[in-house]
């Protein structure tokens, strides 16, 4: 047979603002696409493959039987990886597509040598495998509508929660404002769609996805702190914070809204002061939502992070859950972006060199 092969080629995300207040509908985020990448290759085969090469899985076969993909492997870190070619395989077969066998190479550099830094791998990996499959068959080139929306599919058959805002991220690149299409509704209709493409042709109600303008002079910092964080964990605690104490849940989400709203309308009329403004007030409502659910968000070196930003002009706060991984910091200078690089390194802080990626999925043939 002849040997035809792609790749494609998928961002990380750092969330900027407006965690765990994006699980409840119509609350927005910010979120960016960051240049490191995933890489999913694609090649005709005899047989039907899978490598995944930063778990050292090498060519393990797999099947599709019309609905699943049967992985020969015990490995539970394939399982997002099947359950997003099986959803690709699935869309094929909608649009009567019939693909010859392949086989799937996905490589990806947002972790080194094992260490997390919290740049939504499994969300890039997702995307990964869908783009590419699609890329390779499918007549038309997918947009990054159908595999935002293919993505967020198999993120919430396979897990059932999540925002998604990565998986846009990684879908769309760049920066965007973001509210999610709650997971919960996407599930369920997802169980009552007979087919994807009904799902696809809803009107995903909750879900908006806009693009942000970055103001030219500001500098965009992301420092590491050392200690992976579990997303799970502090997103439960909040949510049984949300149980019990529903009034201290809604201040929380009443502050986080003000600080968002301050920080997008700060990107949108490039007015430095006011997106600082909204930074820093959403660093304090995480820290005051961390402190009611009893979870540490704001690590004693991630506070070390936020303080250093502000010491220089800027501001940071956590990125994502907290309670480790990333810091981020939004500075109004090149030089005082540096001196603040400088200083993290002085206190343990790992300078990420991370940059916005303007682009989304991309094919790379």
């Amino acid at each position: 047979m002849p040997n035809t092969s792609m790749t494609v080629k998928v961002p990380g995300k750092l969330m900027i603002a407006g965690e765990f207040a994006v699980l409840e509908p119509y609350h927005k985020l910010a979120v960016m696409a960051v240049d490191r990448y995933v890489y999913a290759s694609i090649q005709d085969n005899d047989k039907n493959l899978l490598t995944l090469e930063n778990f050292g899985i090498e060519k393990i076969e797999w099947n599709f039987d019309g609905q699943k993909i049967a992985v020969r492997s015990d490995d539970a870190r394939t399982e997002f990886v099947a359950n997003a070619m099986a959803i690709a395989l699935r869309y094929l077969k909608e649009c009567s597509v019939v693909p010859e066998k392949f086989i799937l190479t996905i490589n990806s550099e947002l972790d080194d040598d094992g260490v997390k830094y919290g740049l939504g791998s499994s969300a890039a990996v997702v995307t990964s495998v869908i783009s590419s499959i699609l890329e390779r068959y499918l007549l038309t080139k997918p947009d990054a509508d159908l595999l935002f929306k293919l993505a967020a599919i198999t993120h919430a058959a396979t897990q059932g929660n999540g925002s998604g805002a990565d998986v846009a991220a990684s879908s769309y690149g760049g920066i965007l404002e973001y509210s999610s299409f709650q997971a919960y509704w996407l599930k369920e209709k997802y169980d009552q769609s007979e087919t994807l493409t009904e799902l696809l042709e809803m009107d995903w109600t909750f879900l908006s996805i806009q693009p942000l303008p970055a103001p030219k002079d500001l500098h965009i910092c992301i420092g590491w702190t050392g200690k992976p964080a579990s997303t799970k964990k502090l997103v439960n605690e909040l949510l049984k914070l949300k149980e019990d104490n529903p009034l201290k849940y809604e201040v929380f989400l009443t502050k986080s809204e003000a600080a968002v709203h301050n920080y997008l309308i700060g990107m949108k009329d490039a007015n430095l002061s006011l997106l600082l403004k909204g930074i820093k007030q959403n660093r304090q409502a995480l820290a005051d939502v961390g402190k009611s659910a009893n979870v540490e968000i704001e690590t004693p070196l991630l506070r070390k992070l936020c303080d250093i930003a502000e010491q220089y002009g800027g501001a940071g706060k956590p990125s994502g859950a907290g309670g480790g991984d990333c810091g981020i910091a939004f500075m109004p200078s090149e030089e005082k972006a540096l001196l603040v690089k400088q200083a993290w390194e002085k206190v343990g802080i790992k300078v990420l060199d991370l940059t916005v990626s303007t682009i989304g999925a991309t094919s790379i043939k």
